[in-house]
């Protein structure tokens, strides 16, 4: 049965900035060939035999949720049917309470159905990011293996553009970059801090006599 998933991946990028002595740029070196790959990473991981084995056992773990929810949904169902082909026989007193019982059915069923989507979705966001961080590491020894410079997921959309997943230092043009502005700009770089003084050894105490 094709199992259609609905995954969300938290992306973190970190920049780390670093004082650096003002030098002019190096002489700019012909560019290395680029190869590039391509990779719907969420459905890949997915399509694993790991991650469609362990789907399936959670999908099992929450089935008594689900029958839960299906015996109140058809409870619901047949106390409306109920009121409904007799409310006309019914008192005040006696409609009021059929409907309450009904009320309060519903409430305990959408309380079971949020709780039972919390949790079902949390375990599987964990079972999603423990297969998906072992599949990195494989697209990561893949990729130098076969001699890519660069991979990117092809899960992007309009509100989650395409991730660049693998790159190999060398078409990393961040530092370059720096040292040009840093000459355009004309700003010396602020001075080192100065370095901490090195605590002198306490002198020994004298042997006692």
């Amino acid at each position: 049965m094709k199992r259609s998933i609905a995954l969300v991946v938290v992306l973190f990028s970190g920049f780390v900035l670093s004082a650096a002595a003002q030098t002019a740029p190096a002489p700019a070196t012909q560019a290395a060939a680029v190869k590039v790959a391509v990779i719907a990473f969420q459905a890949a991981v997915s399509q694993t035999n790991e991650f469609q084995r362990d789907f399936g056992d959670l999908q099992k773990k929450f089935d008594p949720k689900r029958v839960q929810l299906k015996t109140l949904s058809d409870e619901i169902d047949s106390l409306e049917k109920q009121l409904a082909a007799q409310g006309d026989k019914l008192n005040d007193a006696e409609r009021a309470n059929k409907a309450k019982a009904i009320e309060d059915k519903k409430k305990q069923a959408q309380r079971l159905a949020g709780d039972a989507q919390s949790d079902f979705q949390q375990e599987m966001q964990e079972l999603y990011n423990g297969v998906a961080s072992k599949v990195a590491d494989v697209l990561s020894s893949y990729a130098a293996q076969q001699g890519y410079t660069l991979v990117v997921d092809a899960t992007g959309s309009p509100q989650q553009p395409p991730v660049l997943l693998y790159w190999v230092p060398s078409v990393d043009i961040s530092k370059a970059i720096v040292d040009a502005y840093n000459l355009k700009s004309g700003v010396p770089a602020p001075p080192a801090p100065p370095a901490a003084a090195t605590p002198k050894p306490a002198a020994n105490p004298p042997a006692a006599r």
